[in-house]
């Protein structure tokens, strides 16, 4: 047979097999639906949680006494549960008593609990510090790790909307503040227009006052300008003769200042000379160059380097050449500047001479006697405007008055002092602050997921050893045994491998993970009474159902997690899962996880426990009288794993 033809044979007697036994159709269908129906349970269980945040009791505790602030009452506490009441957002239950609420809070029978102190408005209302007002928000993490989530984005969102409140409150109470100024403004415009009349003559004064200064001040300049010109002339006129005199320079020095101008001519005369021999003899440096460098560029002889270098000393050369023409136009500048300079000097030194003859005749220049008679025409004129200023300062003072008059009725318009809010602007930006509170802490995400897991891998674990053995299969000699002993002595062994897998998971837990463990014990014992629980109930389900029950016991696991609350609360789920999951195993072998793993619902794991104990033993009691056993010979008890 061809590889083909061996896999339709296969397929064949499979496919016979299949129409043979009506039951492995069933099976088959039954198989397919299962991923289908395990995602559609657990898909459903949080596929809104927002929705039916209503079913979370939270309570609230209104302890907020109240503030009377700028002759106005606030409660703000009771503004803060009213608008929370017509939220609708949890389920709200009012209490009187915050110790009461929390220890609600710790036995799960609240979601969460927010408390506001007797002293929340008389802290909020002035905004004298930031996050003055403190709302306490209390969560058990470790009842539901996933509720205490919420209350955190619960308390963010409540201080945000609070401090919003709290400002447009502040704004209404400055604005009805300055509505409230309007009848000083009818006084402030009396005060005003007195002074307009007050201003008005004082105007007039200042005309007159301005135009008999006017005059006063030229009068005065003529004055000024007189005597400081005879003081000052006299002075640097005096100062003038006296430096000149004694730093006249003698008629030797004039001669020889002169005899060094004309050499520095001479002398540069001759180094332009010696500047246009230079350029002569660089001019031919570079005719000799240019010559040694075309027969080494010729040569094949002559190295590459040397040839560079050849280049080199070219471009140098040619730049001494610019150099050297650069520098003789400079010195013929140079030559020409050195002869004028010899000039000037001829003509410094005859003035100088003349300088010495016009210093004796400097003493004739002193003022005449027609600048002193316009210092007394002057003086004349600013005692008449001195007369005129004083009748203008007269009129003045009367502005004054009428001014002053003005500016008291002005004064006592206004207001003492400006009602200004109180506190800091941090302070009133943002004085209400959440304050969470929380019991049974969880270290991490990965422990808040634990009470969920957990309970998962045992019922896993569970069903899983109960593959290990041919559930419904018996030796004949047991036949006659009682049911207790023919259930107990089936479930031995897998009853065997389940405590070993309820202790690894507890030693994995503490130890390779680190959690931390409130009650090491307790929660030992918890993972081994739930994994021989959850055991009895796989075996139950197999032997009223055979392998069908199995698939039953996957379907089981995904309704108990989708109704356990062991991450989400059961109350977003809604629906049926809330009201099925008290009566779901695995619903308080959460509770006794968490008990004893946080320290969750005040540590109370015994009353949880004995629940999942209690039904464990149930279903062991429904085992032993539903479905039958298949006896077999003891030769033909076989494992059921092929490996």
């Amino acid at each position: 047979m061809t590889p083909l033809q061996q896999i339709a044979y296969i397929m064949r007697t499979e496919l016979r097999a299949f129409v043979r036994y009506p039951k492995m159709r069933v099976a088959a269908v039954a198989v397919a639906l299962l991923p289908a129906l395990y995602a559609l349970i657990y898909l459903s269980s949080v596929w809104d949680p927002a929705s039916n945040t209503r079913s979370l009791t939270v309570a609230l505790v209104n302890l907020d006494e109240g503030v009377e602030y700028r002759d106005h009452v606030f409660n703000v506490g009771w503004q803060v549960v009213s608008k929370l009441r017509s939220s609708h957002r949890f389920g709200y239950v009012d209490l009187h008593d915050a110790e009461e609420a929390r220890h609600r809070v710790r036995q799960g029978s609240l979601a969460f609990a927010l408390i506001i102190p007797k002293d929340f408005s008389s802290n909020a209302i002035p905004g004298a510090q930031p996050g003055g007002g403190k709302l306490v928000i209390y969560s058990a993490e470790g009842n539901n790790y996933e509720t205490a989530v919420i209350a955190r984005q619960f308390a963010t969102e409540l201080g945000h909307e609070v401090n919003e409140s709290l400002n447009e409150r502040r704004w209404a109470l400055v604005l009805s503040n300055a509505a409230g100024s309007q009848h000083s403004v009818e006084q402030l415009r009396q005060g005003v227009e007195q002074l307009r009349l007050g201003a008005a003559q004082l105007k007039t004064g200042s005309e007159q006052t301005a135009s008999a200064a006017k005059t006063l001040s030229g009068g005065a300049g003529k004055l000024q300008g007189g005597v400081e010109q005879l003081t000052d002339g006299m002075r640097q006129l005096g100062t003038g003769l006296r430096t000149m005199d004694a730093r006249r320079p003698p008629n030797s020095e004039l001669n020889r200042l002169k005899t060094g101008a004309e050499s520095l001519a001479t002398g540069h005369n001759e180094l332009s000379r010696g500047m246009d021999e230079l350029q002569v003899g660089s001019q031919k440096i570079r005719e000799g160059v240019a010559g040694f460098q075309e027969e080494a560029n010729g040569s094949l002889l002559v190295s590459t380097r040397v040839k560079d270098n050849t280049n080199q000393l070219a471009n140098g050369v040619n730049q001494l050449d610019e150099g050297i023409k650069t520098a003789g136009h400079a010195q013929r500048q140079l030559a020409e500047g050195a002869d004028k300079v010899s000039v000037g000097v001829g003509a410094l030194t005859t003035g100088m001479r003349a300088l010495n003859g016009g210093i004796r005749t400097a003493v004739a220049k002193l003022p005449e006697d027609s600048q002193l008679d316009e210092l007394n025409r002057g003086a004349s004129a600013l005692a008449n405007g001195n007369f005129a200023l004083a009748d203008g300062l007269q009129k003045i003072r009367a502005g004054s008055q009428g001014l002053s008059g003005g500016l008291d009725l002005l004064a006592n318009s206004l207001p003492a002092a400006l009602d200004t809010p109180g506190g800091s602007a941090a302070g009133m930006a943002s004085s209400v602050q959440p304050v969470m509170e929380l019991s049974a802490p969880v270290s991490n995400s990965g422990s808040g997921f634990a009470p969920n897991i957990l309970p998962a891998a045992l019922w896993l674990g569970a069903g899983i050893a109960a593959f290990l053995i041919h559930v419904r299969t018996l030796p004949r000699r047991a036949q006659h045994f009682s049911r207790p002993a023919q259930l107990l002595g089936k479930m031995g062994l897998p009853a065997g491998v389940v405590v070993v897998q309820a202790l690894l998971l507890g030693f994995a837990a503490q130890q390779v993970l680190t959690m931390h463990v409130a009650n090491g014990l307790a929660f030992m014992l918890t993972l081994v009474v739930s994994g021989l629980s959850f055991l009895a109930m796989v075996l139950l389900l197999t032997k009223a159902f055979g392998d069908a029950g199995k698939a039953m016991a996957m379907v089981l696991l995904a309704v108990q997690l989708s109704s356990s609350g062991g991450v989400m609360p059961v109350e977003l789920s809604g629906g049926l899962f809330t009201q099925i999951s008290p009566w779901l195993p695995m619903t308080w072998v959460v509770r006794a996880v968490k008990a004893s793993l946080f320290g969750a619902f005040d540590g109370e794991w015994v009353r949880p426990l004995a629940y999942v104990a209690a039904s464990g033993a149930a279903a062991m009691l429904l085992s032993m009288a539903l479905g039958r056993w298949r006896f077999v010979k003891t030769a033909a008890m076989r494992p059921a794993v092929d490996l």
